[in-house]
């Protein structure tokens, strides 16, 4: 086994993993625990549990410790005595307190980082960053960067810089779904000079792009270029087969930065961000961009009912469920990109994984 930082830098796809209910909300654990075995037989690097696509309301429903268990039990079950390597990410929320005790609660159950979110945090940066160094020094921290449409708060490039500076940091997801705070993001890990943080795509709306680019710039006297190493995404939580035979594509066809693009590798790279579009068209039907993200779990819950991994859609929230015509939205972009769907890997592996 190679170190956290190790395995997180050679690029994962990190599915977010969701909640499997019955239709009296109640954990279904049967299929969750599938899931989980889907996941993991579809060649995924690590679970993310306990994070928004969980749902956050696990906290309030005192489920997160049995759902946390759940999944860290299913992976060590499923992968068996001489196991692959997977990382382990719990989401921790809320005020200092909260955190840590999330964070103590994940190392108790073996998990190897936690994804720490800073939504509802009201403090100044300094304050945000004292936060952050008090959970790193429990468990290693994953940054996350999430978007305001979902509960995220805006933070700056001076924000990331100081964060970058955490010795526990050992990754950091970004997901604001906007180019001018990724490059925020990244430009402070690189003049931080921070080459042992990975960097993790949670911008489902532009997935590909953020896989392919190579994000240069001058710092300390020199030119220095990073990619995303991998994905922590929303989005990976369906057809994760084909996502990560996706990445490890993408890997191989990053465009070599000292010459800028090659004749052969243009025409691969221009075919590429044509499929990044589509799945950026996939992404919006499921994640249901045209409500504000308001069905957003539903619609990974709805690919996942297709396909027999999940019994329903339902969430927590009696509320949250499919908007109007996002059904129809999923039904056209299902059947215009079939070549994003793993819908075959699912339906040979459903009976092992449902056992």
């Amino acid at each position: 086994m190679v170190s956290l930082r190790a395995h997180l830098l050679a690029g994962q796809v990190i599915p977010a993993h969701p909640l499997a209910l019955t239709a009296d909300r109640a954990i279904d654990e049967r299929r969750q625990r599938a899931l989980t075995r889907y996941y993991l037989d579809a060649g995924a690097g690590g679970l993310a549990v306990g994070v928004h696509t969980t749902q956050f309301a696990i906290r309030d429903h005192g489920l997160l410790r049995d759902v946390l268990a759940l999944a860290a039990e299913s992976a060590r079950d499923w992968l068996g005595p001489a196991p692959r390597q997977v990382t382990l990410v719990a989401g921790a929320v809320g005020p200092r307190r909260q955190a840590l005790d999330e964070a103590a609660l994940a190392q108790s159950l073996g998990y190897d980082a936690v994804l720490l979110s800073l939504a509802g945090h009201t403090g100044d940066h300094e304050a945000l960053v004292d936060h952050c160094r008090a959970v790193a020094e429990v468990m290693p921290v994953i940054g996350f960067y999430l978007q305001p449409a979902v509960g995220g708060r805006l933070l700056d490039h001076a924000f990331w810089r100081a964060f970058a500076g955490i010795p526990g940091v050992v990754a950091i997801k970004v997901a604001p779904f906007n180019r001018y705070q990724s490059l925020d993001v990244v430009r402070a890990v690189v003049e931080v000079g921070r080459d042992d943080v990975a960097l993790y795509t949670g911008n489902d709306d532009n997935i590909v792009a953020d896989l392919l680019t190579p994000f240069t710039f001058p710092t300390a006297g020199r030119v220095v270029t990073r990619y995303f190493d991998g994905g922590l995404l929303g989005q990976w939580a369906v057809w994760t087969r084909s996502a990560v035979t996706m990445l490890a594509a993408l890997r191989a066809r990053r465009v070599p930065t000292e010459a800028g693009a090659d004749g052969e590798r243009v025409p691969q790279v221009a075919s590429w961000m044509a499929r990044g579009v589509a799945l950026t068209d996939a992404n919006a039907a499921i994640f249901d961009a045209r409500h504000g993200f308001a069905g957003c779990i539903a619609g990974i819950h709805e690919i996942l009912r297709r396909q027999g991994l999940l019994e329903g859609t339902w969430c927590l929230d009696p509320a949250e469920a499919l908007s109007p015509g996002q059904a129809e939205q999923i039904d056209r972009v299902s059947a215009a990109y079939p070549w994003l769907r793993d819908d075959d890997f699912v339906a040979d592996g459903l009976g092992r994984w449902l056992r």
